[in-house]
């Protein structure tokens, strides 16, 4: 079962003015099959078969004769000649949505697009499914906590269930697992065969790793510290390799959509904060797995709950502004030498809206007590506020914040 994304109106909007469009993510978050989906008569060509992809490097110029645009090419990366021969053809002719070009390694992919298709192309972001497309909501805007946004949400979502949200974090966001039903048995092997073949097919083609266990040891540790500020000294001593290959390694759980770095807000005028990102690994039901929590309840009743759950949150609302088009979100977090922290600030302009991020039901003023730092950085205001939790109603905190079940993002 096809569950509809909300990048749809995004592709739609961008194809219209743009003659390439490069649509990067995580393997399996449903790219293709939304592309395929939207454009079911546009010709289609996947570049990971090696027969086909054999074909493209030994006669790239004429692949496009066989493959006519408009024609949706999954895993582009693979053979970057073919992005010279894409550009040639675009400056040739004045069509727009010809090209509409997948991958799963966004720094090779990237690379290509900006050295070939620099102001030709149109970049999105797909992250796996959120919260409002299970619930099969039309609302799209990204998130903020407004009283908008509340209103908005109240009109369109659905009921707030404790143990369904469980679930969901627990059960991950990847489509397959929520095009047919399925038990716990078919979570884990869903997870064990991603990650062996994202292993096979990304890691080793970008890494060239030979000690794969060390890998394994390196992923684990990095699930294990999600929602918490980038440790490289910690993540080396667990895996045994050096701070510049744990950097490495790093930089392609992100490109590859895995893993996102929250970065610091920052003010020139304020020396007090620090510089260091806060990791989170996006998807909840592959954390979970790498970590050993097999059910809900365990996930729940957990040392690590409080963190999973901030990591739900993260993702959620990144979701939001990637399924809007906007691939850089004005996403940071707030901390200052005095380890007073807001889990998240929302720029808008010169407005700062804080959020906080409880995993418990009973929430009060006490938890957003450094939201009143904002008012100390010069040039910005403080902005309507929240502080997202699982209780199961909407309520004010005070004039301005609000307290926000997590069905609501």
């Amino acid at each position: 079962m096809y569950i509809p994304r909300h990048l749809e109106f995004v592709v739609s909007r961008l194809s219209a003015r743009k003659p390439v469009i490069v649509l990067t993510g995580a393997r399996q978050v449903g790219k293709s099959t939304m592309l395929k989906t939207f454009f079911p008569h546009f010709n289609y060509i996947a570049l990971d078969h090696p027969l086909v992809r054999q074909s493209a490097l030994d006669n790239p110029s004429s692949f496009f004769e066989e493959y006519r645009p408009p024609v949706i090419v999954d895993e582009i990366q693979k053979v970057g000649t073919l992005f010279s021969y894409i550009k040639d053809r675009v400056d040739a002719g004045t069509a727009k949505g010809q090209y509409f070009l997948t991958g799963s390694q966004s720094l090779q992919l990237m690379k290509n697009v900006s050295e070939s298709l620099a102001g030709r192309a149109g970049v999105i972001q797909m992250s796996g499914l959120s919260m409002r497309e299970l619930d099969l909501l039309t609302y799209t805007a990204p998130f903020l906590p407004t009283r908008e946004h509340r209103e908005a949400m109240r009109k369109n979502s659905a009921p707030f269930d404790y143990q369904r949200i469980i679930q969901r974090i627990h059960g991950g966001f990847f489509p397959e697992l929520h095009g047919t039903p399925g038990d716990l048995r078919d979570w884990a092997d869903f997870y064990s065969s991603y990650f062996q073949t994202y292993i096979e097919k990304d890691i080793r083609d970008t890494l060239q790793i030979q000690d794969e266990s060390a890998f394994i040891r390196f992923v684990r540790a990095v699930a294990a510290l999600s929602g918490q500020m980038l440790n490289l000294r910690g993540i080396s001593e667990v895996c045994g390799k050096d701070d510049k290959t744990v950097r490495r390694w790093l930089s392609v759980l992100e490109s590859s959509g895995l893993v996102y770095l929250l970065e610091p807000y920052f003010n020139n005028f304020n020396k007090r904060l620090l510089k260091t990102p806060k990791m989170y690994f996006l998807d909840t039901g592959l954390l979970c797995w790498l970590l050993g929590w097999n059910t809900p309840e365990q996930l729940s009743r957990g040392a690590m709950w409080g963190a999973a759950f901030e990591t739900f949150v993260i993702a959620e609302v990144l979701k939001s502004y990637y399924n809007d088009g906007n691939c850089r979100p004005p996403l940071f977090y707030y901390r200052d030498k005095d380890k007073r922290e807001i889990d998240l600030l929302i720029q808008q302009g010169e407005v700062l809206h804080p959020v906080e991020i409880k995993a418990g039901s009973d929430p009060d003023r006490a938890m957003i007590s450094a939201f009143a730092l904002l008012d100390k950085i010069p040039g910005m205001k403080r902005g309507e506020g929240a502080l997202i939790c699982m209780a199961d109603k909407v309520l004010p905190l005070t004039n301005t914040d609000l307290i926000l079940p997590a069905n609501m993002i």
